[in-house]
C-alpha cells in the first residue's frame, strides 16, 4: 500500500501530533471516513480530533463560530475545516499560520475567527502545489482530495510556504460582524449558534449581561437573568453567560430554540 511521501521529503519543520477536523459532511455517508483514510495513508502517526461533522450544510458562519470557540482548548495542531459551498469555484484554498498552529480550508470566512482565537494570522499561503493533492482531484470533494492531503503533509512537517504563493493575511475573507448592540436595560444581538440541547447563543459577549435587570423579556417571553439553567423554574427561560462567554438563552428542562422560534442569523431583543 502507498503510504504517501517519506518523512525525509519534509525538512526542517517540527510537524504536529494532532489534526482537528470540522465539516458539514454529516455522518450518514462515507465522506468523513474518506478524509480520515487520506490522512492515515499520508501521516499514520497523526491523531485526528473530530470537532464536529454536523454543521448545517453550507453554514459557514456556524462552522466558523464552532471552530473559533473550540480551538483554544485543543493542543497545537493542524486545524482542517471544510464547510465549502463554493467548492469547484475560483474561491481560494489556503493554509493560515498562527502562533498556535495551522488552519487549512477554503478562504470563505470559515478560518479567520479561529485564526484570531489562536493569536492572529501571521502568514497565509494559497494551496497551489498540485503534488500535495490527491492524484485525481474531484471538482466536488476537495476535503478528500485537496485539504486532507495538505493537512496530513503539514502535520508531518512540510513547510507551509511550500504549499503555494503567499497570501496577504489582511486579504483573507472575513465574515460580516454579527449585529450586537446594547444599552441600559436592553440588548439586541444576532443569534450565532443553536446547540443540540436547543440553547440559543447570541453574538453578544457575556459582559453585556451587566446592563440587564434580573427580570427580562426575550422575544416576547418572560425570562430571568441567571448563571445556570436551574436558576429558572422548570420550563422557564434563563439568560446567562455560556461556556464560550457569550450571552445565551436556555429553558430549564426544555428547548429555548423552540420557545423563541429563532434560527442562526435572526435578531433577538432582550429587555
Amino acid at each position: 500500500m502507498d503510504n504517501g511521501p517519506d518523512r525525509s521529503t519534509f525538512l526542517g519543520m517540527p510537524g504536529y501530533d494532532y489534526i482537528s477536523f470540522t465539516t458539514d459532511y454529516g455522518l450518514s455517508d462515507g465522506f468523513v471516513a474518506a478524509c480520515h483514510g487520506t490522512i492515515a495513508r499520508t501521516t499514520p502517526a497523526a491523531r485526528v480530533i473530530d470537532v464536529t461533522h454536523l454543521i448545517a450544510p453550507g453554514d459557514v458562519t456556524r462552522g466558523a463560530a464552532v471552530l473559533a470557540q473550540t480551538v483554544p482548548y485543543l493542543p497545537d495542531a493542524v486545524h482542517l475545516a471544510v464547510v465549502d459551498p463554493g467548492v469547484g469555484t475560483p474561491r481560494r484554498a489556503v493554509v493560515v499560520q498562527t502562533p498556535r498552529g495551522l488552519l487549512v480550508g477554503p478562504d470563505n470566512g470559515l478560518l479567520i475567527w479561529a485564526a484570531q482565537a489562536l493569536g492572529g494570522p501571521s502568514a497565509a499561503y494559497e494551496l497551489a502545489s498540485e503534488d500535495w493533492f490527491a492524484p485525481n482531484v474531484s471538482r466536488t470533494f476537495h476535503g478528500r482530495d485537496v485539504f486532507a492531503p495538505v493537512a496530513a503533509r503539514l502535520a508531518r512537517g512540510a513547510d507551509p510556504a511550500d504549499a503555494g504563493p503567499p497570501v496577504a493575511p489582511d486579504s483573507l475573507v472575513v465574515l460580516p460582524e454579527p449585529v450586537v448592540a446594547w444599552g441600559d436595560g436592553w440588548l439586541e444581538a444576532e443569534v450565532l449558534t443553536v446547540d443540540r440541547f436547543g440553547n440559543v447563543q447570541l453574538a453578544a459577549p457575556g459582559s453585556a449581561l451587566e446592563q440587564l435587570p434580573d427580570r427580562l423579556t426575550v422575544g416576547g417571553c418572560r425570562a430571568i437573568r441567571g448563571t445556570t439553567f436551574a436558576d429558572a423554574p422548570s420550563g422557564g427561560l434563563v439568560v446567562f453567560a455560556d461556556s464560550a462567554d457569550r450571552v445565551a438563552i436556555a429553558v430549564n428542562g426544555g428547548r429555548a430554540v423552540v420557545m423563541l422560534a429563532v434560527t442562526p442569523g435572526d435578531l433577538l431583543r432582550i429587555s
